[in-house]
């Protein structure tokens, strides 16, 4: 008897047919769906797909196109023989009957999940630039990221290639799922920077300070200086002691340049800056053989309401105010001198700090012995309006009550009593009885409105 002990549970393969037994590792082996995650090992690579044993009944086809996200990528760049990777299922049996899936896929997935949770945090993530597309770059951040041009970097960037292949820290800025689409922003982490260091830069700069600085860019009204992460502002007329008539005629791009510090506004984060003022000024030299009270000659540049503009030397001009022209009542500068007129002047003040020179003509006149002539105002040539009698200065009326006194009284009757319409009909009707001219002649001239409103023909009627 055979000490053997069988254990009647095993089943022998002989006892069963092939359809039992595939029946039974049906029965032991989880059923897959579409969209399942699998955990498996390559176990073949060859040109254009992976096989991966995860435990199944037939191993897992990985097309390479679904291997990366990244375009024209070689196989054995992308995996490695015996590599343990996750993959997704995209069809249980294709129409080779072949189980697909797809390492992207399952990357993406668990990628859209950490990235909805970074952004929702505000956090940043980093990715290698894989792909240069139309408008931007394309990121690798565990699917595809795009980073627009315009949010590369805080100034435009006008050459991409030189990003391909970087790894950049961006920001997540817009995302959607039902689209796939993932927007990135470097710029926001580098304005953020920016800003970072702009408080500490405006922290350490005071008016009146001398830095170094580099032109970052020129426009119509000045020029941009970088100091080391803030910009200040250079405005055209900070540029030179002489008229500058664009900002590129004194800076170029790129070039190192001293300013002075004129004005820093730490709530608005702006730098005034000027070029100039590290330089001396020329015309305090210039100004200083103009002593106050010596007597020059100048010529006159402009003319103004409030006086003239004498030049007295190259970029040295000063104002003679009207009340200094001359010792006659002026009203207009123009009955004084014109642009082009050489007058004598003498120097009153001199104000280095504002750059202003006060002239006199009718002192360096008086000092020379001669008298400044003032012409009189040319006339307007159109024919000046007669007074009406609410108009007549109280001489003209002092004037006229004379001459109505000896005016005969049924004059003045006839006078009131004729209307103006009626006047002319009564001129031919009386012309013999005109007295002599006396009266007429001694009236002054503001009494004419008055023969206005009645003939001279029926004045004198007795």
């Amino acid at each position: 008897m055979s000490d053997e002990i069988k254990n009647t549970q095993v089943i022998e393969p002989a006892q069963m047919s092939d359809e039992e037994f595939a029946a039974l590792i049906d029965g032991t082996v989880k059923p897959l769906k579409e969209g399942d995650l699998v955990q498996g090992t390559v176990v073949k690579i060859e040109r254009d797909e992976v096989l991966l044993d995860f435990g199944y009944k037939t191993e897992g086809v990985i097309p390479l196109r679904e291997l990366t996200i990244r375009k024209n990528a070689h196989i054995n760049d992308v995996i490695k023989l015996g590599d343990e990777i996750e993959a997704l299922v995209v069809t249980t049996e294709d129409r080779e009957g072949r189980l697909i899936l797809s390492k992207k896929r399952a990357e993406y997935e668990r990628s859209w999940k950490d990235i909805e949770v970074k952004f929702e945090a505000g956090e940043t993530i980093s990715g290698e630039v894989i792909e240069i597309v139309k408008g931007g770059l394309i990121l690798d951040i565990g699917l595809r990221g795009f980073l627009p041009a315009s949010l590369v970097d805080i100034h435009r960037v006008r050459d991409l290639d030189e990003y391909v292949g970087e790894e950049l820290e961006v920001k997540i800025i817009e995302m959607d799922r039902a689209r796939n689409n993932v927007v990135l922003s470097r710029k926001v982490l580098l304005e953020a920077e920016r800003a970072a260091e702009r408080s500490e830069v405006l922290k350490s700069i005071t008016k009146g300070m001398r830095l170094k600085g580099t032109v970052s860019s020129i426009v119509d009204f000045g020029a941009f200086i970088d100091l080391g992460g803030i910009d200040g502002l250079v405005h055209i007329s900070e540029m030179s002691w002489h008229h500058v008539d664009h900002p590129s005629d004194v800076v170029k791009l790129g070039e190192e340049v001293e300013v002075e510090v004129l004005d820093v506004d730490a709530e608005r984060g702006r730098i005034s800056l000027g070029i100039k003022q590290t330089t001396e000024d020329p015309w305090h030299a210039m100004v200083a053989k103009y002593p106050v009270g010596s007597i020059f000659e100048g010529k006159v540049t402009k003319l103004s309401q409030y006086g003239a503009f004498v030049e007295l030397d190259d970029d040295i001009e000063g104002l003679v105010h009207i009340s200094e022209m001359s010792n006659k009542h002026v009203i207009q500068p123009s009955q004084v001198c014109k642009a082009g007129d050489v007058v004598s002047v003498k120097v009153l003040d001199v104000e280095p700090d504002r750059r202003r020179i006060a002239l006199s003509m009718k002192q360096a006149a008086n000092d020379l012995g001669f008298e400044v002539e003032v012409a009189p105002l040319p006339e307007s040539g159109a024919a000046k309006p007669k007074l009406r009698k609410s108009d007549k200065p109280e001489e003209a009326e002092k004037a006229e009550e004379p001459a109505a006194a000896e005016a005969p009284a049924p004059a003045e009757s006839a006078a009131e009593e004729a209307p103006e319409a009626e006047a002319p009909n009564a001129a031919p009707a009386e012309p013999a009885a005109a007295p002599e001219p006396a009266p007429e002649a001694e009236a002054p001239a503001a009494v004419e409105p008055a023969a206005e409103e009645a003939p001279a023909p029926a004045a004198p009627a007795e």
